[in-house]
């Protein structure tokens, strides 16, 4: 009985640790990624941010272009950085089990209106369909809050400015969550924003949810 009891707690710590193995951080794969993949910062100057962070020192390095870039965010499954006052970087490991992950970049340009890229990658970084993890993206009508029978056509005719879509995208350092911030209204005249503000919501957030980011109502509902 006794020797039944140590093998099984023997398997359970081999399984533990096998876990914590196969689990990899965020930044051991921000510094092995390709160059190809953010070519601003070079392998060194990567792992450069990781040791300034973790000594509590600001995390500003000299990229490939003589031009300072920071990390501003470092946990285990996330990282975050400012690439340049009008551009940011985003990583973001994802479970798929416990020894599979995914990683999600966002890049995010602002000029002067932000709008943000996501891809998704392997642990190899050999990059994945985007679809396979976003399988519906956000729409202009997923940020109008404004039931037709209410829409006046004053109203109708206000919202014909918003012809583009443009977002922001921020990953959630402490949970799975992805933000879509609503940019396009900085994108059309202050006064027609302001008349729309009321009937536009400002932002829409997605959840992990059985492997794929889904709008959070849609997770609920499930």
């Amino acid at each position: 009985m006794k020797r039944s009891i140590i093998i099984l707690f023997a398997l359970f710590a081999i399984s533990t640790s096998f876990k914590a193995f196969s689990q990899q951080l965020a930044k051991e794969l921000f510094v092995s990624m390709p160059d190809s993949l953010l070519p601003t910062l070079t392998a060194v100057n990567r792992a450069d941010c990781i040791d300034f962070l973790e000594s509590n020192m600001k995390a500003r390095v000299e990229n490939r272009f003589g031009k300072t870039s920071e990390m501003v965010a470092l946990g285990d499954d996330y990282i975050k950085m400012e690439m340049s006052p009008n551009s940011t970087w985003q990583m973001k490991l994802l479970p798929i089990n416990d020894s599979t992950q995914v990683i999600s970049s966002i890049t995010t340009v602002c000029a002067p209106i932000c709008d943000s890229n996501i891809k998704f990658y392997d642990t190899k970084w050999n990059e994945l369909p985007t679809k396979n993890y976003i399988p519906v993206k956000p729409t202009i009508a997923d940020f109008v809050n404004l039931p037709d029978s209410a829409a006046t056509e004053e109203m109708r005719n206000d919202m014909m400015a918003i012809d583009v879509l443009l977002t922001e995208a921020q990953f959630n350092k402490e949970d799975n969550n992805l933000v879509f911030n609503f940019t396009t209204p900085q994108y059309i005249e202050k006064e027609k924003a302001e008349k729309l503000k009321t009937v536009l919501r400002p932002s829409i957030i997605y959840s992990w949810n059985n492997n794929q980011l889904l709008p959070l109502q849609a997770s609920v509902d499930e």
